[in-house]
């Protein structure tokens, strides 16, 4: 498979992003898989339920408001009593039952409870693709040459060929010029 927007062909047709530019590919896998037809997303008749991570979201919630709201009610009856009583105990225990109890159910719901399952598009297809010629056979199909990029540089000279300049020397000229140097210079 290449990529349609900058032509590179891909290692494999299981990739979802272009090697080169980037570009999504999981759109063009359904779109090849499915011979053309736009993927469209069928509800499933059972998909009305909520997520257990988003029960225990909500159920964190509400443990938190009700907190924020039983919390200062259990308050203000302790204020009218007089001695000690269970309302003495009560209300810390439940501001940090429903405070900290909501918080922690929220925080546990939302990194270890399980989402939403993902669905797969369903192809629903009113386009039938138009069949291969008979004259095309499989060897010549396979030995077509890649798309041109879709965004070929112009505008840019060729590197200049600097080897004509000089020629390259080579390993031998110099080890024979330093074996002409150690020559003994006393005879």
């Amino acid at each position: 498979m290449h990529c349609p927007q900058c032509g590179q062909q891909q290692v494999s047709d299981s990739l979802r992003f272009c090697s080169r530019c980037g570009f999504p590919l999981e759109g063009v896998i359904y779109l090849l898989g499915s011979g053309g037809a736009l993927p469209v997303h069928v509800p499933a008749a059972g998909s009305s339920e909520m997520s257990p991570r988003r029960k225990g979201v909500r159920q964190g919630a509400v443990l938190f408001l009700a907190g924020a709201v039983l919390v200062p009610v259990l308050g203000v009856l302790n204020g009218f009593t007089q001695g000690p009583n269970l309302l003495d105990i009560l209300v810390p225990l439940a501001a940090i039952i429903f405070f900290v109890g909501g918080l922690m159910r929220m925080l546990f719901a939302a990194l270890f409870e399980e989402g939403m399952a993902t669905h797969r598009p369903t192809f629903t297809s009113s386009y039938a693709p138009p069949p291969v010629p008979s004259q095309l056979s499989g060897a010549q199909h396979g030995a077509a040459l890649p798309p041109a990029p879709a965004n070929a540089a112009t505008g840019w000279r060729p590197r200049p060929n600097t080897a004509e300049i000089r020629q390259p020397s080579s390993v031998t000229e110099n080890t024979t010029r330093l074996l002409d140097k150690d020559e003994p210079k006393n005879r």
